[in-house]
Order: structure tokens, then C-alpha cells, then sequence
């Protein structure tokens, strides 16, 4: 193997080889460890430390790194603490994650360390919304990111790649091509030659280079980060190396040909750049004795440390409260004059205010610049905010909503625009396992909302016209808003803008342009958690939210003498428990009406709670009134037969006889 020392300083050299060896030795310590039983579990980077470690060197201190579960190299070059990585290895409750998550999982922002979720490809996202936070904010900075070959078949990946591409964003896509994915050879993995060449179709310039040269690695990376720092753009490296030993220790390495092991080893980073320093004197027995000697006795007393570390304390309410960023909603009642608006202007205006009071938003979705969005909610707001803050996306939900938690992750705010709530599902990953855990898992926030069109009534069929409010309100540490009048429409955007944590907000598409109220012209906030009473009355309570408001108000108008009372709950996670309970107790009747299929629709969940908490204030059992069990129709009769509101009346009437 052949170092380019080039102008790189001896001293530098030696530091260089010091930062190789000792994540190696910590590998090294680990494999004794899982032998004797004291760890359970290790992921090993043998062979691939000069990845790691000259990736990270070549990036600054502010610098942004994302990387997977073999490069330990990134933390240590880092200098992350290892007995407090030992605590993290371990469940401790001195460990990035309190025990929540194991391995490398985690995120640390003191180091600009950002780790991985077991999916590898949604990170690839977060590092481009990482990196348009500094080009939108003029810091002259670069995102590493990383990935194996074999998360470079996710379509996250792809999506990631043409967004950094599409938008000049000064990411650095480094591949370690390592030759297994647990144990699929790259020749069952993909056809290209070189997975460098993939950057031609992205329009980005891909290089290929030895990863087991620390050297290499180094100075070539050095130079593209100093150069995108200056030229916003992506680039994708492929590192070529070898995975030494199993994708963790118990898969073994019995798949892999002995000959391969064999070529490999004799190209182990790490000897083969202790051999060039004993050869050009930079490098002494006694000297690496040393060094040995003393990491090694580091890593012992810090891994005693570690593993000394106190064990979590298992308390529900803390478990459930760190679900969620800490925030204390101000209250911020309505000011100033109303305005008659339609349900659609009231979210425009909310949407608008929300921009004004928070500079750091940055709104992204389908056509929503210049053209406005599918449904004009953001027309003219390019010329109001100019486009950097109003981003057109290529169709790729997956990568937007990961690039919106990189947003958050640097400092800004985000909001996503799905075009309809059905296409969301393209972005599923992202919302439930990255938004909603993200806080619950290392402490940081996920300053994101998502717009969510949505529902039937115009005969858009079974892709545009679903209600999947239930697919999110059973994921802990996301919030549900679905406001169904104009005021509450912008008080709860507002609030959810203002609200660090992630929030989906559904729309009806019905009521964009078919209802219109009095809404306050000035800023104020909806408490999220809240619901409303509309009507008082004695007979029974309608429990909904939506679209189905507007179908018992318009019963209890026909029919006043059914005297029911009725609740819009307006939040879904939360809801308002108590609110709920006092309606059951003042009729003792409870219907929950909802626009969702009836089985496992969040009514279920309503319904549960009440015959759990409010039992013995009931006089007839929980009903429910939902859509049928099936897709949504496109035709206007069938989709009125799936439709709660044509069984409405025939339910409350099973109620009141029951």
C-alpha cells in the first residue's frame, strides 16, 4: 500500500496513527469482553478504522458527521468520552440514550455527532436537511454522512442523493463498500461496476478510493470538504474495504472464502500504515509500545467505568414525559379584529403568520412555490418570503421529511406540505421511527409539522381520499391536531409551528373552501390538548372530530329534539380526557362518530377509555358510527354508502332505544 505523505507534518502522521489504533484496541477489548460474557452484543469496524478515522479528521470540529454502527473511529477521532460510550454500549443510565437504545443510536450534538436508526438509509436525508440549515444560514460548512453498500438499494438513499443534488447542498455521500451485507456478496446486491458511477445520474461527481488507506482517506476527503465549503454541492465517495469479522459477532464469517479473508488482511489499515511509519523512522518499538500500552490501560479503567456506571431506574412518568420535547405552550389569546375567512384562508393565514414570527421556517412540498400547492394555500408566498424559504421538492416524500429533521437538527424549523395525506405513507418511516422517537431516544427535539390534506367527499377515490389519522395517533412522541372550523384551522397551525415537537396536522379538503367563520386577524395560539363543547344537551354526547363535526351539526339543527351534546375534539395526541369524561357523565350515552373505517380507527381507542374510566356512569353502551371496513370508493354513491354520515341517524336512534 502506497502513503502520499505529501505536506502532511510527521507530527500529524504520528497523531494520525495514534487516532487508528485506538478504536482498533477498543475492538480489540470488546471482543474479550463479549467472550467473557460481560457485553452481549458488538458490531465490529476491524479492518475499515481508516474510514472512520480520516473521514472525520478531514471535517471541522462544527461539522456535522452521520454515521453507522462500525465506525467507532467517528467517535473516538471526536473524542467522545469512552467510559461514557461503554455506559451507552451497556443499557446504563449514564449512556447517550438513559438505556433506550443500544449501540451506536444515538446523537450527541456537543460533538456533532448524529447516529443512525436501524433502517441505515433515512440518515442520508437528515445529513441534506442538515446541510441546507448552513447554506440557508451563509456558514461556510460541510455534512459527512455515511452508509454501506448495501443501504445504497433503499430508496432512501436515492431519494437523499437527488435532493442534495436538486438543491447544491454540501454533503459528502461516503459509501463503505465493504463487500457483504450481513451475508449477500456485492454481487447479489447490484449490477453497476463501480457504485461511485451511480452519482452520474444524479448529476454529482463520484469518486472511487482505497478505504484502507488512512491517507487516502484523509486528503481526499479534506480537499472535497474545503472545496464544498465554499462550492455548495454533493459529492459520492466509495471507500473499497473489508468487513474482518461477522456483521456482529454471532453471524460468524464461515460465507466469506478463506482466500478473501487472506487478500484482505494482508491490507489491514492498521499495520499497513504502522509498517510505513517504522520505515520511514517516524515510528519505534519503543514508541508504539508505549502508545499500546497506555491506550490499553485507558480503555481497561474506562470500560470498568463504564460498566460501574448506575443501571436506569425504570419511572412511567418520566418514560412517557421525555416522548416529548419539554415545552410550555404561552397563552396567547386572540387580538385585534376578525375576519369572515374560508377554512382554506384561515390555514393560509395562519401559515403566513407562522412565517413572519419564526424566520427560521422553511416550508417544503410539492409545488407549492411559484404554482402555490395543489390547492393554492401557499400562492404568492414566494414573492413574501422568497424561495429558499419556499422549497418546491422533487417527489420524494421520505427524503423531505428526513430532511426537515436534519432542519431541526441544525438549528431551523420545518414544515412539510404532503400534497395529499394518502401519499404520507411514502414517508412513513421518517415520520414514526425518526420524528416521533428521535427526543425519547437522545434528547433532541424534532421541530417539524406536516401538513396532512385529507378525507372523502369528493369522489377522489381510494389514493386521495383516506382517512389515516389512526396510522400516527398510536405513535408515541407525535401530536395529532384536526381542526374542523377556520379559527381553530390557524390557532392550531400556529401552535403547532410553535411547538418544538413533531406534529400532523390534518386539513379536510371539503371544508377548504365550503365553510367560512369570523377568525382572528392577529396572532394567537389553540391549545393542542384541548377540546370544545359545541352544543350542551341531556340525552346523549357525540364524540368527533373532522368532518364529522359538521355532520351532527347539521343532524342536531334538523332535529333539535335528539338534544345532544356535543364534542369536537380537535386534538388526537393528546385528547382531552377530561373534557371527555365530563361529557359522559352529564348524559350517560356516548356516541363517537369519525370519517376513519370503523375497526381500529382512533374511535376504538375513545371508546376503550370510556367503558375503562367511566363505566359506571354509563346507562347504554359505547357506540361507535365510522366508515365501512373497506377502501374508499371514487364513485359519489358508493363512496356516500362507505360514509359514517350515511348511518348516522339509524345509530343514535339503536343509542336512545338501547
Amino acid at each position: 500500500m502506497f502513503f502520499q505523505t505529501g505536506p502532511v507534518p510527521p507530527d500529524t502522521l504520528l497523531s494520525i496513527y495514534k487516532k487508528l489504533l485506538y478504536p482498533r484496541l477498543i475492538e480489540e477489548k470488546m471482543l474479550i469482553l463479549l467472550r467473557q460474557g460481560r457485553i452481549g452484543k458488538w458490531f465490529s469496524g476491524i479492518g475499515q478504522e481508516a474510514i472512520s478515522v480520516g473521514a472525520t479528521l478531514a471535517m471541522q470540529a462544527d461539522e456535522y458527521i452521520l454515521p453507522m454502527h462500525r465506525n467507532l473511529g467517528v467517535f473516538t477521532t471526536r473524542n467522545v468520552p469512552l467510559d461514557k460510550l461503554v455506559a451507552q454500549w451497556q443499557g446504563k443510565a449514564g449512556g447517550f440514550t438513559k438505556g433506550r437504545d443500544r449501540s451506536f443510536h444515538f446523537g450527541t450534538q456537543e460533538h456533532k455527532i448524529i447516529g443512525m436508526i436501524s433502517h441505515l438509509g433515512p440518515q442520508l436525508a437528515l445529513a441534506a436537511g442538515i446541510a441546507l440549515a448552513d447554506k440557508l444560514a451563509g456558514r461556510q460548512r460541510a455534512t459527512l454522512v455515511f452508509t454501506g453498500e448495501g443501504a445504497t438499494s433503499e430508496g432512501d438513499f436515492h431519494e437523499a442523493l437527488n435532493v442534495a443534488a436538486v438543491w447544491d447542498l454540501p454533503v459528502i455521500f461516503l459509501i463503505e463498500n465493504n463487500g457483504y451485507g450481513l451475508s449477500t456478496p456485492t454481487a447479489e446486491q447490484y449490477r453497476c461496476e463501480k457504485l461511485s458511477d451511480r452519482a452520474v445520474g444524479y448529476g454529482m461527481e463520484g469518486i472511487r478510493i482505497d478505504g484502507n488507506n488512512v491517507l487516502e482517506v484523509y486528503n481526499t476527503l479534506s480537499k472535497l470538504a474545503s472545496d464544498i465549503r465554499s462550492n455548495p454541492r454533493p459529492v459520492l465517495v466509495e471507500c473499497m474495504t473489508f468487513r474482518m469479522r461477522g456483521h456482529e459477532e454471532a453471524s460468524g464469517t464461515k460465507y466469506v472464502p478463506a482466500e478473501l479473508l487472506q487478500h484482505w488482511a494482508s491490507r489491514d489499515p492498521l499495520s499497513s500504515f504502522e509498517k510505513h511509519l517504522f520505515e520511514t523512522g517516524l515510528l519505534s518499538n519503543d514508541v508504539c509500545a508505549e502508545v499500546k500500552n497506555r491506550f490499553k490501560e485507558e480503555i481497561h479503567e474506562a470500560c470498568e467505568r463504564g460498566f460501574a456506571s448506575p443501571e436506569p431506574e425504570f419511572d412511567a412518568l418520566t418514560e412517557e414525559t421525555d416522548m416529548y420535547a419539554p415545552y410550555h405552550a404561552p397563552a396567547i389569546e386572540p387580538a385585534g379584529c376578525e375576519k369572515t375567512m374560508r377554512y382554506i384562508d384561515a390555514i393560509s393565514d395562519g401559515l403566513r403568520q407562522g412565517m413572519t414570527r419564526h424566520p427560521e421556517l422553511i416550508l417544503m412540498g410539492q409545488d407549492i412555490a411559484e404554482y402555490g400547492g395543489a390547492f393554492k394555500i401557499t400562492e404568492g408566498f414566494v414573492a413574501e418570503f422568497g424561495r429558499d424559504r419556499v422549497r418546491n421538492t422533487p417527489i420524494c416524500e421520505s427524503a423531505i421529511v428526513g430532511a426537515a429533521l436534519g432542519l431541526s437538527i441544525n438549528g431551523a424549523k420545518a414544515l412539510v406540505e404532503m400534497q395529499f395525506a394518502d401519499f404520507v405513507s411514502s414517508g412513513f418511516n421518517q415520520i414514526v421511527n425518526n420524528l416521533a422517537k428521535t427526543h425519547y431516544r437522545w434528547a433532541e427535539k424534532a421541530d417539524v409539522v406536516i401538513r396532512m390534506p385529507t378525507g372523502a367527499g369528493s369522489g377522489a377515490g381510494p389514493f386521495h381520499s383516506q382517512s389515516n389519522e389512526a396510522w400516527f395517533t398510536k405513535t408515541p412522541g407525535l401530536k395529532v391536531v384536526y381542526p374542523a372550523f377556520p379559527r381553530e384551522a390557524k390557532g392550531l397551525l400556529l401552535s403547532a409551528l410553535a411547538d418544538p415537537n413533531p406534529v400532523l396536522y390534518f386539513e379536510h379538503k371539503l371544508l377548504y373552501r365550503g365553510l367560512s367563520a369570523a377568525v382572528p386577524e392577529g396572532y394567537f395560539l389553540t391549545p393542542i390538548g384541548k377540546a370544545n363543547i359545541l352544543r350542551e344537551g341531556s340525552r346523549f354526547t357525540i364524540i368527533t372530530y373532522g368532518l364529522g363535526v359538521h355532520w351532527a351539526l347539521d343532524l342536531l339543527q334538523r332535529q333539535p329534539e335528539l338534544d345532544a351534546l356535543l364534542v369536537d375534539l380537535q386534538s388526537l395526541q393528546p385528547w382531552d380526557k377530561e373534557t371527555t369524561a365530563r361529557a359522559v357523565k352529564a348524559t350517560g350515552r356516548v356516541l363517537v362518530l369519525h370519517e376513519d373505517t370503523l375497526t381500529c380507527g382512533f374511535g376504538a381507542e375513545i371508546a376503550a377509555w370510556i367503558g375503562e374510566h367511566c363505566f359506571r356512569h354509563l346507562d347504554a353502551p359505547v357506540m361507535r358510527c365510522a366508515g365501512l371496513d373497506t377502501a374508499i370508493p371514487m364513485n359519489k354513491e358508493l363512496e356516500a354508502g362507505f360514509l359514517a354520515q350515511s348511518r348516522l341517524a339509524g345509530k343514535i336512534s339503536e343509542l336512545l332505544s338501547f
